[in-house]
């Protein structure tokens, strides 16, 4: 079955939707019948963006807003503008993100830019939108985008990392406290994409790399898994099945009930014990 709120004349408000996974769920979403908002940075973006969404789904009713999730603000407005046309919002997607690049010690202002856009995106969207959602007593959907960077924290970006773990935070949170309301219909899920080619991976590469898997096809596994209802969308790519997620996942955790060293995964002295952790495959449901 479909989630209850995504259908047709639903109203769906995607950040971050002038590209990447964000256009694919504002086209996928609009397949749907759902009217759709797409926020982002930039008139001429959102222009281009609002048009493939036509095209794809010529019968369906599609905005946009220029929104700087960092602003509360602005992500104040955008929530104000669709109350004040359609009476509220029944989808939200917190999808804006970007990925400059950082070091642990490294410019304060790319740490400041990542963390805002990232984590205070996400949180300034459900802060600003989510209590109205719950208060029109109608079926509601919450999506955040999140990262494997986030569960993982690979050596590399820490920034990124961060703000990433963060999302995870906020969204576990965020579940609960939805369905700790009584009569509440509103859930909320973690989005969490493998290797997706889009403008913000792409690092000047024209061609997407074999491994990676497009936009669509992420949004499509996020559809099922939506339709499933299921909280944390996680997502395979062509380089990286589940299962192996699913193992670099528990070796995560382990690091702290085995309390071995910080990120032993790429600790010379563990890189035996994690290969052969990941061979043995999963280990049987309990």
């Amino acid at each position: 079955m479909s989630h209850p709120a995504l259908v047709p004349g639903a109203v769906a408000v995607v950040t971050g939707g002038a590209s990447g996974i964000g256009l694919a769920a504002a086209t996928a979403f609009a397949r749907r019948g759902l009217v759709v908002c797409i926020a982002d940075v930039g008139d001429d973006r959102l222009a281009e963006a609002a048009a493939a969404v036509r095209v794809a789904a010529p019968d369906t009713t599609v905005l946009t807003q220029v929104t700087d999730v960092s602003r509360r603000e602005d992500v104040d407005a955008l929530a104000a503008a669709m109350d004040a046309r359609f009476g509220g919002t029944d989808v939200l997607m917190n999808n804006a993100g970007v990925q400059p690049g950082s070091r642990m010690f490294g410019a304060e202002a790319v740490w400041q830019r990542v963390l805002d856009v990232n984590l205070w995106g996400v949180i300034h969207g459900c802060q600003a939108f989510v209590p109205a959602m719950i208060a029109r007593g109608r079926p509601g959907l919450v999506v955040n985008t999140g990262s494997k960077q986030g569960i993982t924290t690979p050596p590399g970006d820490p920034a990124y990392n961060v703000s990433k773990a963060g999302v995870k935070v906020v969204t576990e949170m965020l579940a609960h406290e939805l369905r700790s309301i009584e009569g509440c219909t509103v859930t909320a899920h973690l989005l969490i994409p493998g290797f997706v080619f889009t403008p913000l991976t792409a690092r000047g590469r024209t061609e997407m790399p074999p491994g990676a898997w497009t936009p669509e096809q992420t949004v499509a596994s996020m559809m099922h898994h939506l339709d499933a209802g299921d909280f944390y969308i996680l997502c395979p790519d062509n380089e990286v099945p589940r299962a192996l997620d699913e193992r670099r996942i528990l070796w995560a955790a382990g690091d702290i009930v085995e309390n071995r060293p910080a990120l032993s995964r790429w600790h010379p002295d563990h890189a035996e014990a994690f290969a052969a952790f990941v061979k043995a495959g999963r280990p049987p449901s309990s």
